[in-house]
């Protein structure tokens, strides 16, 4: 289970995105957020990636 987070970041001449994924952890069973900042084009991609 992943909830999706996106945020339009600008800076100067670039765009990029900041994607915020919830991931189980697989020590505690916990959910954790792992968070990366991307280009715009990679976000699909990086939530499709376990």
């Amino acid at each position: 289970m992943a909830k999706k987070a996106v945020a339009s970041l600008q800076t100067g001449s670039k765009r990029l995105t900041k994607a915020i994924k919830m991931v189980k952890s697989p020590k505690t069973g916990a959910y954790v957020f792992v968070e990366s900042i991307m280009a715009p084009d990679l976000v699909n991609d990086y939530f499709k990636k376990n």
